[in-house]
């Protein structure tokens, strides 16, 4: 199953994929880390954004999207963007999941990869994105997806 990790910052998604097969993660690689929208009052801005995004997903085949979940109120609150982006990545036939910070830090304590970040070929902005891939993997493998 490949898993496409999202991470959204302002106007940016920041992605990383991953794979399981056979008892073993693969990180594949991918010619995009991130997409960025500089105006999304443009409604052009957010097209581009979801025809890009969309086609990325379908031409690596990926089997789900996993989003991290941003607060929607208060001090550390999502900006309009990044909710643009994340209502734009949702419009798809694949499956979307969000998964909290507070439940990918408790999974990640509880099972962290085996494998030192520094060690995978991605960049050091993609490790959130590869975090709540690497979460969506195991409670689809422990059933708690």
């Amino acid at each position: 199953m490949k898993i496409c990790g999202v991470e959204l910052k302002g106007g940016e998604a920041i992605i990383s994929m991953l794979t399981y097969e056979g008892e073993t993660y693969n990180v594949p690689a991918c010619r995009k880390i991130s997409f960025s929208v500089s105006n999304s009052s443009e409604t052009e801005s957010i097209r581009e954004f979801h025809f890009a995004f969309h086609k990325l997903m379908e031409d690596y085949r990926v089997d789900q999207i996993v989003i991290i979940e941003r607060e929607q109120k208060g001090k550390f609150a999502g900006s309009a963007t990044s909710f643009k982006l994340e209502a734009s990545i949702q419009i798809t036939d694949l499956p979307v999941h969000l998964i909290s910070p507070v439940a990918i830090k408790e999974q990640l304590k509880r099972n962290p990869p085996q494998v030192d970040f520094e060690s995978l070929d991605l960049k050091r902005v993609q490790q959130n994105a590869f975090d709540v891939a690497y979460v969506q993997h195991n409670r689809i493998i422990f059933g708690k997806a």
